[in-house]
């Protein structure tokens, strides 16, 4: 595993007890500029596991907590007039820092979800007529409860689709529970934890692995996946040229952080559901096959031809 990465991942579980494949989900898509949908019950760390990652790296974080009455203005930031100059000055955002904290999206208005559009795909703020780009690197770390529903709006699938990965913690084993409860007994370990890059060591290692290579039959292996979403009634909308994209930026950089200057089908494998399930939309006869979109993928894996590698 490569140095820097195992130093951040390393820090995180300082703080994060037992879930060490989410952890390098994470960084996988930290590495690969993609941004995260933590989806899980309340009280399992998904705050904890953004707030250790965004205090591993020497950035800015910002935390919005976001609720019906958020404006998009609390998101994008705001134009207001300089009483000295007679000017119109813009006042940062949210959005304007290394790692966006969006706890709990689905509470959000439609009007405040999609000032996140531009944000996340393009890195960048339009206000008044003036873009302006976002600060390098930039992640948004959104979370959501799936279970409890009231008085929440649901994602457009437009603004899914511009989630790298879904990902869900799920509950600690018995032994692992003991361990929190130790390391939370006196204060939280997140006080105790300091930087161990810099934005600059994340800019660096994204353009490393950006050098991995991809064969032509790991990318042929890709968009058969892809294409099988498409061609099935058991999916009504299946898999956008985006996720095809994004499974291949994903698995190049966890490729590289099990230091390897290549991809492997194993690597398609490990990233599929967390990278394709929460693009499609599954017809009734789907969701009665098999009951979640998750599901869905990991048996789709199972069925599509693995590509023979040297």
């Amino acid at each position: 595993m490569n140095e820097k990465v195992q130093a951040l991942i390393g820090n995180i579980e300082k703080v994060i007890v037992g879930k060490h494949d989410v952890i390098v989900q994470v960084a996988a898509a930290l590495i690969s500029g993609g941004h995260i949908l933590i989806e899980d019950v309340p009280g399992v760390g998904k705050t904890q596991l953004v707030a250790a990652l965004a205090k591993s790296v020497n950035g800015k974080f910002n935390r919005i907590q976001l609720t019906p009455d958020i404006m998009p203005s609390d998101i994008v930031g705001f134009s207001m007039i300089n009483r000295e100059t007679g000017e119109f000055e813009y006042r940062d955002g949210a959005a304007m820092c290394n790692f966006l904290l969006a706890d709990e999206i689905n509470r959000a208005s439609a009007k405040a979800q999609s000032s996140l559009l531009e944000v996340m795909e393009e890195f960048q703020i339009s206000l008044d007529g003036q873009t302006r780009a976002l600060p390098k690197p930039f992640m948004t770390l959104a979370t959501q409860n799936p279970v409890e529903t009231y008085g929440t709006y649901h994602l457009p699938e437009a603004q899914m689709d511009r989630f790298l990965m879904r990902i869900s913690m799920g509950y600690p084993s018995e032994a692992e529970e003991i361990e929190i409860l130790d390391r939370n007994e006196n204060e939280n370990p997140i006080k105790n934890i300091s930087p161990v890059l810099s934005t600059d060591d994340i800019i660096d290692l994204q353009e490393q692995a950006k050098k991995v290579m991809v064969s032509p039959e790991i990318k042929e292996y890709i968009l058969r996946i892809v294409k099988a979403t498409r061609t099935t009634d058991e999916v009504k909308l299946g898999v956008s040229p985006r996720g095809s994209i994004s499974l291949h930026k994903a698995a190049k950089a966890y490729a590289f952080i099990c230091g390897r200057d290549y991809v492997t089908p194993d690597d398609i494998k490990r990233l599929a559901v967390p990278v394709l399930s929460h693009r499609i939309i599954m017809t009734q006869k789907g969701k009665a096959t098999y009951g979640t979109q998750q599901n869905y993928i990991a048996s789709l894996m199972t069925t599509v031809g693995v590509p023979l590698t040297e």
